[in-house]
């Protein structure tokens, strides 16, 4: 029964740990042998063990020799075995290394990282939106999950990649969605726009139920999808085309503006907030707020009312309870 519970245990364990701890006990064990052997050449256990090592990885220092014959056919034994179990075990650790590193550009490892964000969906979009999380945070840790990738190496884009669909649970677990900090989902430009939003919807349903509360940004192309990725779960929603075919209707009537540089490099170097308008500025016009919230380097965009958008209103129109101010601020 011991023996069979050895078995279990030691043959589950990963083949380098093995290996180590068959070496060590190969060492020890030959250490201890010629102690016994040959007490005066190794007066202590430690010492065999040190010559056991030395012996076996053929350094051959010299400060510790057995005399009798009986103590050098014990180093030659030594020496068949022990030689070849740490040029094994050197073997499959460079192999080892070298597995795990194709794992890695493969997406065959599990991530065990905390606070991640996890991008789902590989295209440009996700791509510039990685490097722009990087130069903002360079310590920032992102996973990223597709499946239409064969390899992506570390060194090229890093980030920890996982190979799989993300509507499976499996792979989101393998991505540690339980201790990530936000998802962001990509509509596939592979598929139709309707079947593309139901790829992203399951994607929000499935890490919905993985993690119930996490921020899930996802991209929805068609209006008619916006109401079911809601109630799958999702808290902000992207509509490229609808941004998409605003700034063509600029460019398309602008006079001597650049709408589309405009809006990039706004979006580059300011980030918006929203927040309810505190109790001093209840009932002052625009004009006055706006100078107020400039004193703390905020821009005054406009404000939310009642679920309705106000941008850039008159200099006199008065801000009222319950608003919501729309501010642009630096990153």
């Amino acid at each position: 029964m011991n023996i069979e519970l050895f078995k279990h245990i030691y043959f589950r364990l990963p083949i380098l740990i093995r290996l180590f701890l068959t070496i060590l006990f190969v060492m020890i064990l030959f250490g201890t042998v010629i102690h016994f052997i040959e007490p005066k050449q190794f007066p202590t256990i430690f010492d065999g063990i040190w010559w056991a090592v030395v012996t076996g990885a053929t350094v051959g220092y010299g400060d510790f020799v057995p005399l009798t014959t009986l103590g050098r056919f014990i180093g030659i034994v030594l020496i068949l075995t022990g030689g070849g179990l740490l040029t094994f075990y050197i073997t499959q650790f460079a192999a080892a290394t070298v597995q795990h590193e194709n794992d890695l550009s493969q997406g065959k490892v599990t991530y065990k990282g905390k606070n991640h964000i996890i991008l789902v969906g590989w295209n440009e979009r996700t791509r510039i939106l990685m490097d722009h999380i990087l130069k903002q945070d360079s310590k920032a840790e992102i996973v990223l999950i597709d499946q239409t990738l064969s390899e992506m190496s570390y060194q090229a884009f890093p980030i920890h990649f996982i190979h799989g669909d993300p509507t499976d649970d499996y792979y989101l677990q393998k991505a540690n969605i339980a201790e990530a900090a936000k998802v962001v989902i990509s509509a596939d430009n592979h598929k139709a726009e309707k079947q593309a939003d139901n790829q992203s919807i399951l994607t929000v349903v499935a890490v919905r139920g993985n993690h119930a509360s996490i921020p899930i940004i996802v991209e929805i192309m068609t209006m008619s999808q916006i109401d079911n990725a809601l109630r799958a779960g999702a808290n902000t929603i992207l509509r490229p085309n609808d941004f998409m075919s605003a700034l063509l209707f600029q460019e398309v009537f602008k006079s001597k503006s650049k709408p589309f540089e405009t809006v990039l490099h706004l979006l580059k170097t300011q980030q918006f907030h929203h927040f309810l308008v505190p109790e001093e500025l209840i009932h002052k016009p625009y004009i006055e707020a706006m100078y107020s919230l400039k004193t703390t380097d905020s821009l005054l965009i406009g404000v939310i009312r009642n679920e309705e958008w106000i941008l850039n209103p008159a200099k006199d129109f008065v801000i009222e309870k319950e608003d919501i101010l729309i501010t642009s601020i630096q990153w």
